[in-house]
């Protein structure tokens, strides 16, 4: 059975307006799925997957195989393993002139693809595919099972925890033994050492020094590693929220493991019972918002806001001049702390929400509502 995505139609406008789109996204989040999909709509098109020996010897002779297929929608998957494709790609859509030229799908960042792609300025529209949203699960899917099995389709789907935690695994192992080859000055085993402990210190200000010690490595080896996992969307990067209030800030990064299901792999939790015991649950709580909202406003900036006297709260979102206080609850009874309702004052946000894994959703105070995950967008939209 296919979910449909929330991305697809701004991919297909996409398709109609500029000459190459590229979708990123981690790996295995259903982006080929979702192009295969959408592909039904051009009779006339090309899938090339660059994992595949066979599709990789039809570019053998790249300027040739490509050139005879400009009459089609031509369809690159994984693109980021032949950057050198992309001057050819540039010359191609200039001489051809119109949109729809070529789908891209990679799983590196579009910063990561923008330095082997510069040359495509101008021609280019990047869109952004991330594991299932919960909106597009149409309540067929429990907030326990979101929760403990995460976000990726296969692992969300499997018939079982076993299965689906056996998935993830697999995932990790891929992603520490493969796909880590591409990138130079990176090993499996400090990388999993790392990726580990990051899901200890899942949504905490990281502290490269303290993990540099821990593995051994110079600060600068774990910044490179970090910055690693953000690129492949492994983890989530939350800068902090700068005002001009003179007030002293927490300026580190937080750092969240980009889906439940992985950073419960990485702490060895199997089911929800487990995870709900767990001192991680009240951030991976936080991570499945954050990752939600990211998906649902790609547009959008996101921070974290910390003083050094105790106000706190989860995330700002700014979006088209206005500015958001996301808290993060994993409770059917939140309540806001001191330190909350502090930063929510520093932050002159137009509106507060404390998002709950609660189906319901209530007005705490004025401007500050309590939301579901479902309504949440519901709610921002009718504020912008």
């Amino acid at each position: 059975m296919y979910i449909q995505r929330y991305l697809e139609p701004g991919i297909t406008k996409a398709l109609l307006n500029f000459p190459i789109t590229a979708i990123t996204g981690p790996r295995q989040c259903g982006k080929s799925t979702l192009v295969k999909h959408l592909l039904n709509a051009y009779p006339e098109n090309i899938y090339l997957d660059l994992e595949r020996p066979s599709d990789l010897q039809k570019l053998e002779d790249a300027e040739w195989f490509l050139a005879s297929q400009k009459d089609k929608l031509i369809c690159i998957d994984e693109v980021q393993r032949r950057p050198e494709l992309f001057p050819l790609i540039r010359s191609l859509v200039d001489e051809w002139n119109k949109p729809g030229c070529f789908l891209i799908l990679g799983s590196a960042s579009r910063d990561l693809l923008k330095q082997s792609s510069e040359s495509l300025a101008g021609r280019i529209t990047y869109k952004r595919l991330t594991p299932f949203l919960w909106d597009e699960l149409k309540n067929d899917c429990s907030v326990e099972r979101y929760f403990s099995a995460g976000a990726f389709p296969r692992s969300l789907l499997s018939k079982d925890n076993e299965v689906s935690f056996d998935w993830r695994e697999s995932f990790i192992m891929t992603f520490l033994e493969r796909d880590l080859l591409q990138w130079t000055g990176f090993t499996p085993t400090t990388m999993r050492r790392l990726w580990q402990m990051l899901a200890h210190v899942n949504g905490q200000t990281v502290n490269y020094s303290t993990l540099a010690s821990s593995l051994g490595v110079t600060s600068a080896t774990v910044k490179n590693y970090i910055d690693l996992l953000a690129d492949t969307y492994m983890v989530e990067v939350v800068p902090p929220y700068i005002s001009n209030l003179g007030k002293r800030l927490v300026k580190a990064p937080k750092v969240y493991i980009s889906d439940s299901g992985i950073t419960a792999t990485l702490l060895g939790l199997r089911s929800f019972e487990e995870l709900s015991g767990h001192p991680a649950f009240g951030s991976i709580w936080e991570q499945v918002v954050l990752s939600n909202l990211k998906g649902l406003y790609p547009q959008a900036d996101f921070f974290y806001y910390r003083t050094t006297n105790g106000a706190e709260i989860d995330f700002v979102m700014k979006i088209h001049g206005s500015v958001f206080a996301i808290e993060c609850k994993a409770s059917y009874s939140p309540s806001l702390s001191k330190g909350n309702y502090l930063a929510i004052e520093d932050i002159a946000s137009i509106h507060t929400f404390v998002v709950t894994p609660s189906r319901d959703s209530w007005s705490m105070k004025e401007n500050i509502d309590v939301v579901s995950l479902g309504e949440l967008k519901n709610k921002i939209d009718k504020l912008l």
